[in-house]
């Protein structure tokens, strides 16, 4: 049998390792991978449809996700082409602020900066891509022989950070820096070839 000493000690030692982990915040590119994201256009590593390029209507994807962890109130969401040429990667879509109760994006969704009117994402703000629009903006590769993907990235957030409209790739990742719980991602692809 252990000494009562002994016990307060271990609950001190755990309670303190509990606290430390606790405290230790995730940064989004370390977080787990754990979250499924889906659309009805287009499966994992398939080829993007040329209505949802800047080609064609340049309408975005439907994106659905499951798999959240617990904790999660809110989600941020970044599209982006790691092989465009300049800049690298060029960002295709910027979004936050989307209610953890949101289970996905409608298709064609609104590019104003504020989304509104759209049930179940109030709130949402649409950030800035690489043309310094708001809202989504579709794959415009150039004729150049390489098959670009589309990084459809989804950040699970442990607060309601209501952040302001105009933030780009960049500052957004600032901003939930330490918030990110798990993150999932669906990837197109596309090429031009005339």
């Amino acid at each position: 049998m252990k000494s009562p000493n002994k016990v307060s000690g271990m609950r001190w030692f755990i309670g303190g390792l509990c606290a430390l982990l606790m405290s230790v915040q995730v940064n989004a590119a370390d977080a787990p991978e754990t979250v499924t994201v889906t659309s009805s256009v287009f499966n994992n590593h398939g080829t993007m449809p040329l209505a949802y390029t800047a080609y064609g209507d340049n309408k975005s994807i439907d994106l659905s996700w499951s798999n959240l962890p617990a904790g999660t109130v809110q989600l941020a969401l970044i599209c982006d082409d790691p092989i465009a040429p300049m800049p690298q990667p060029f960002v295709h879509w910027v979004a936050y602020n989307i209610p953890a109760t949101a289970s996905g994006l409608p298709e064609n969704l609104t590019r104003d900066a504020e989304v509104a009117g759209v049930s179940g994402l109030d709130g949402m703000i649409n950030g800035l891509n690489g043309t310094r629009q708001a809202g989504y903006f579709g794959p415009r590769p150039p004729v150049d022989g390489k098959l670009h993907a589309y990084h459809f990235r989804l950040y699970a957030l442990d607060a309601n950070l209501n952040l302001a409209s105009g933030l780009n790739k960049a500052q957004l990742l600032e901003a939930i820096d330490g918030h990110v719980l798990a993150t999932g991602m669906l990837m197109g692809h596309y090429q031009r070839t005339e």
